[in-house]
């Protein structure tokens, strides 16, 4: 995509992304701009329009410094603990669900519709469970870029993808 023949058209959006959220933060009247609302938002591809591995690159480091924030502000609120509770209640349920056996940890797609491919989303499974039973290495963004081959009867995506936002959001509240 060295080209620009489709990339995305995103640096404005992102600064009226940015503003939004710091006018709301201002005026209190909207709902303020997080770290999940930043790592769910995605532009239009145009061409000849800004490079899409620069714009993820940007709203990656957007949602780290929310995510500072907001753990930040929560452990202010209640405390350090209760954040790292929280943090480790939400890792105990998703290594619930990627320790069950390969080939069964989310519910799967008809044999005529497509999904992700079982055997690439268990590997990651295996390297997630590592990572919060033994503390083995991976970073966020391992998570965050982890790409999928389809499958026929393979996983349900939007399963998969949500264990995978809140895989994100538990590396980010420990770091």
């Amino acid at each position: 995509m060295g080209d620009g023949s489709g990339a995305a058209d995103g640096a404005e959006a992102i600064h009226a992304l940015v503003a939004e959220g710091a006018e709301a933060e201002e005026t209190r009247t909207g709902a303020s701009l997080t770290a999940e609302g930043i790592r769910h938002t995605a532009f239009a591809m145009h061409k000849g329009g800004y490079s899409p591995d620069q714009v993820d690159a940007a709203l990656e480091r957007l949602e780290d410094a929310f995510a500072a924030r907001e753990r930040d502000q929560a452990t202010r609120d209640g405390g350090e603990r209760a954040w790292m509770v929280d943090a480790e209640g939400t890792a105990e349920v998703i290594v619930a669900r990627l320790s069950r056996p390969p080939g069964y940890r989310f519910t799967r797609t008809s044999v005529l519709a497509v999904g992700y491919k079982r055997v690439d989303v268990d590997r990651l499974a295996n390297k997630l469970v590592k990572y919060f039973q033994d503390g083995r290495e991976l970073t966020v963004d391992e998570v965050r870029t982890a790409v999928f081959r389809p499958e026929r009867g393979g996983y349900r995506e939007a399963q998969v993808d949500l264990v995978l936002d809140s895989v994100v959001d538990v590396m980010l509240a420990v770091r």
